[in-house]
């Protein structure tokens, strides 16, 4: 009998991806995640609590700056510090940064331009329980649909992130080459997705949700659910 991860998506008000998330979670496992509006006040012990893309609050003030006042974010640090798994992809990483599970801050995109498009990605640290599943320096492809993406950190931050290998995604050529500048949104060092200290907490810009099954036009995002997913039951999907 295939195991149970309990997943939750959560949803702020001006989240639109939270139902793609869900999803994509339920095509790749066979389980339902639950829905938690922001303003829950207690949690119960999730496996999984996916942090989905939008715009919270209409990203007012900047991005995930209110958001980060909402009262299921007391939940989610509660979570994250006993090593339950947080995954944030686009508003949600940015709702990562805005409340310190992950460092780092987001700046508008380089040319001030909202850009929804493919791209690609160069997998670069499998050891993580959300990549486990892809090949060392594999090159896949998601969606991005942001304004405000452009990774940025002091340079003592990203020397801390590239020693302790706690960078996960750059993005690439569909060669797999990274160039200094050839991010589509001016990220430092080619950043798409950073995870925290512990391994536990990952956010990414880009959207794995979007191409996670073959109907969509690709599934390389499919590889990420159920890397998460086989390492919380042991179970292949």
């Amino acid at each position: 009998m295939r195991g149970r991860a309990v997943a939750a998506v959560l949803v702020f008000p001006g989240s639109n991806c939270d139902r793609d998330c869900a999803r994509a979670w339920e095509a790749v496992t066979g389980q339902a995640a639950d829905f938690v509006w922001h303003k829950e006040t207690r949690l119960p012990d999730y496996d999984l609590l996916i942090l989905p893309g939008g715009f919270s609050f209409g990203d007012y003030l900047r991005c995930g700056a209110i958001a980060r006042f909402s009262p299921v974010i007391a939940e989610v640090k509660r979570l994250a510090d006993r090593g339950h798994y947080v995954l944030g992809i686009c508003n949600g990483f940015q709702i990562l940064t805005e409340v310190g599970l992950l460092p780092g801050a987001m700046r508008r995109n380089r040319d001030l331009l909202f850009i929804c498009r493919d791209v690609y990605l160069r997998v670069e640290n499998i050891r993580t329980d959300f990549t486990c599943g892809y090949s060392t320096g594999a090159i896949i492809s998601y969606p991005i649909a942001h304004g405000d993406g452009g990774f940025s950190i002091d340079s003592r931050g990203l020397r801390e992130l590239q020693d302790k290998d706690r960078i996960v995604f750059r993005y690439a050529g569909p060669d797999g080459r990274v160039v200094a500048g050839g991010s589509p949104n001016g990220s430092l060092d080619e950043i798409a997705g950073i995870i925290n200290g512990r391994g536990n907490v990952l956010g990414l810009m880009p959207h794995p949700e979007r191409l996670a099954e073959a109907i969509l036009g690709g599934d390389d995002g499919r590889v990420m659910f159920q890397s998460i997913f086989q390492t919380i039951t042991g179970a292949t999907v």
